[in-house]
């Protein structure tokens, strides 16, 4: 059992970076899969700087995109560790952008990553506990535990979903699909 507990603030991180105009998709707003690129090295800084270990991406549980991100204004990404197991954490993070012009700060997306710590033999290593200090931090650790009971149960209906059943595939009918099947 691991008696080294750590509190969220010990894992909190955040990094700023002006958004340019390689950045951006075809539509000229910042590319999703650049952002996607920075929230994944946050999610690393955050969970290694609180395990003390290398660690790497077991799921990107959610990634909300809220509203576009423009050429020019800075974005700010801030973690925690907001769940802890044995050797994984859960990793909430805040996007936000700044017009550096007006000031107008807005919510851009908000994500949550799965790391797990590993030592160099790449075997799964224990992470400190959580220190829980807040009742932020208490509701931001039971979201956690409804994420992942849901996860289980989505798990667990993938295995016993019988997806060839005459109910199911009438059921699709009402959708818009074309069933065509061999």
């Amino acid at each position: 059992m691991n008696n080294t507990f750590k509190t969220v603030a010990s894992s909190y991180i955040s990094i700023s970076e002006l958004m340019l105009p390689s950045h951006t998709n075809f539509s000229g707003k910042i590319h999703g899969g650049y952002i996607l690129s920075l929230l994944d090295q946050i999610a690393f800084a955050c969970a290694s700087k609180f395990s003390g270990n290398y660690c790497v991406t077991a799921s990107v549980d959610t990634v909300n995109f809220l509203k576009p991100i423009e050429v020019g204004e800075l974005v700010t990404m801030k973690a925690s560790v907001n769940y802890v197991g044995k050797s994984s954490m859960i990793i909430g993070i805040r996007v936000e952008a700044e017009n550096i012009q007006t000031g107008v700060i807005k919510h851009c997306n908000s994500s949550y990553f799965t790391m797990v710590a590993k030592d160099k033999q790449g075997n799964s290593v224990p992470v400190p506990g959580l220190i829980i200090s807040n009742l932020k931090e208490v509701r931001r650790f039971c979201n956690c535990l409804k994420q992942i009971a849901l996860k289980k149960e989505r798990d667990l209906h993938e295995e016993i979903f019988d997806y060839s059943s005459i109910e199911t595939i009438e059921s699709l009918k009402k959708y818009n699909v074309s069933i065509e099947l061999n």
